[in-house]
């Protein structure tokens, strides 16, 4: 089993405008948990494109210098085919925690995609524990992950 994610490094958050409140939601949660964090917009709930802020979280979680990323916007899909476009990111999009540790377990995702209009607070809670708390299983799954870059 490999090692769960380095919380020494931020975790990076970004949202879209309807994923902007529940953004806040997370972050007042991984707050709570002392953990550090980079949010990478929007700053504000106006209407935004969501490429615009999936896009900058992914080339900095390619760079390496966070643990993992979470994005958020009304369906959770727009963020996660946007992330899906770097070469280094597995964006999972969750609904519970159930497909949040699979995607963990068997996927080895790094960004955590949530769909924010049909997910309640306490779901979204869950999934981020459980996401940052499982391990990427290998063996098995590390032969799949490894033929999934182009």
């Amino acid at each position: 089993m490999e090692a769960i994610f380095d919380l020494k490094k931020p975790i990076a958050i970004a949202s879209d405008h309807a994923g902007f409140e529940m953004k806040e939601f997370v972050i007042s949660f991984i707050e709570g948990k002392g953990l550090s964090f980079k949010d990478f917009g929007p700053k504000t709930a106006d209407a935004v494109d969501y490429p615009d802020f999936a896009h900058p979280l992914a080339s900095a979680l390619e760079s390496g210098a966070y643990a993992f990323g979470i994005l958020l916007c009304g369906s959770g899909n727009g963020v996660a085919i946007t992330a899906n476009k770097h070469q280094h990111i597995r964006a999972a999009l969750c609904w519970d925690d159930e497909i949040a540790e699979l995607a963990r377990k068997h996927n080895n995702a790094n960004v955590l995609c949530i769909p924010a209009r049909f997910v309640a607070e306490d779901t979204a809670e869950e999934m981020v524990e459980v996401f940052i708390n499982t391990a990427f299983e290998g063996g098995r799954h590390a032969n799949r992950v490894d033929k999934i870059s182009c």
